[in-house]
């Protein structure tokens, strides 16, 4: 497996991850050619992301931090999960006893939460994670075991989403990982645009649109030439959670747009974009397995998907955590002190700077049976964008 030249910026894998890349790229192939030689692109992320063993979530990997690809708020800082912790004390103080983290990543955010949950005296009964990855699940329980002993028995892993919800569920920067279809419109057509393999290689490849896809495309009046993603996956989890939550909120961090940005007539090709080594490029064939994909999230559409909920709130991340207490956060740490301070500063810049995280990423809240406004949306709602 030969580097693009196009990539050429990018750290060569060491021979044992292009191993696994390659076994996973067989995979794929072989998946190809059993459907008659093409297969859509969400079918290509979900493998490509999750396929068992060799999937980019499902190998052993180092994903998260430094040393992985991409860092998340709670990566970036502490600062984040104390933050959230206070809305989550807000909710746990109406009786909603539960936690129920999605996608846990290294388990940064749950040990901040309830770091600062416990300095509130406001635990929660239970903090749950449910983690598609064996490997990742693994590294949160180590991560909670030697950072927050005393808490680590209030934290139990799910195999799957429990019938019935009661409590607070948690997605952060779990949306954009969950695969996309990927449309093209030209000179009146409406075409998906889905995977091949040529010269032993994966390429993009074209087919009418039909079925929901196709409705659900028509529905957005793209103009001429315009590539972009739909995620019907990401909305079906929206009703999916909805449906099984009898009271409780949904809360989602996330980067994105209302539907009017996302499909904006110069957003022309899309959002898609992947990340290996911190490095951010287009290319989603490159490497599979061994680098993440991701697309933004449609933020009009997880809202619509919550049928029977109530939009409890919408914001940006600044405004959401500066609504948490995030400055008061900040400010308990006296400024004298430097080698405390200047870190959490500087943490705080990029969790709330429109050039860095503050504005890209949005936070949204649906709920049943919770009445607004919750404390992350009382100033700054923008929920009628969506």
């Amino acid at each position: 497996m030969t580097l693009p030249q196009q990539h050429t910026g990018l750290p060569l894998p060491p021979p044992d991850a292009l191993e696994v890349s390659a076994h996973l790229h067989a995979l794929i192939d072989s998946e190809i050619i059993a459907a008659g030689g093409w297969i859509s692109f969400a079918r290509y992320m979900e493998l490509a992301l999750y396929a068992p063993g060799l999937g980019y979530y499902s190998a052993g990997s180092r994903k998260l931090g430094p040393a992985g690809d991409f860092v998340t708020a709670p990566e970036l800082s502490p600062l984040f999960g104390r933050t959230l912790a206070r809305q989550l004390a807000e909710l746990i103080r109406q009786g909603l006893a539960d936690i129920l983290e999605l996608g846990a990543g290294s388990g940064a955010l749950a040990v901040a939460a309830l770091t600062e949950l416990a300095a509130l005296d406001c635990l929660p009964q239970r903090y749950l994670i449910l983690e598609v990855s064996a490997d990742l699940r693994e590294r949160q329980q180590s991560h909670l075991v030697q950072t927050v002993p005393r808490l680590a028995d209030r934290v139990h892993w799910l195999e799957m989403l429990p019938d019935r919800l009661n409590g607070v569920v948690i997605g952060n920067e779990v949306l954009d990982a969950i695969p996309v279809h990927r449309i093209r419109t030209d000179k009146g057509a409406l075409l998906e645009i889905g995977v091949r393999v040529s010269n032993n290689e994966f390429a993009s490849a074209l087919r009418p649109a039909s079925g929901a896809l196709a409705q659900a495309a028509h529905q957005l009046s793209l103009p001429d030439d315009y590539e972009t993603e739909i995620g019907p996956a990401a909305s079906a989890l929206i009703a999916d959670l909805g449906r099984r939550l009898e009271r409780g909120v949904l809360l989602f961090i996330d980067y994105g747009f209302p539907a009017h940005e996302f499909y904006h007539p110069q957003r022309n090709r899309g959002t898609l974009m992947c990340h290996y080594r911190h490095h951010a490029h287009a290319d989603p064939f490159l490497w599979p397995g061994l680098q993440d994909i991701t697309a933004h999230v449609d933020f009009s559409a997880i809202a619509l998907a919550g049928t029977g909920l109530d939009l409890l709130g919408y914001a940006n991340q600044a405004q959401f955590l500066i609504n948490c207490g995030i400055t008061e956060l900040l400010a308990a740490v006296p400024a004298t002190e430097t080698a405390r301070y200047a870190p959490l500063a500087a943490q705080a810049q990029k969790l709330l700077s429109p050039a860095e995280m503050g504005e890209l990423f949005k936070v949204i809240a649906l709920g049943r049976g919770i009445d607004p406004p919750l404390l992350g949306f009382r100033r700054g709602d923008k929920s009628h964008t969506l």
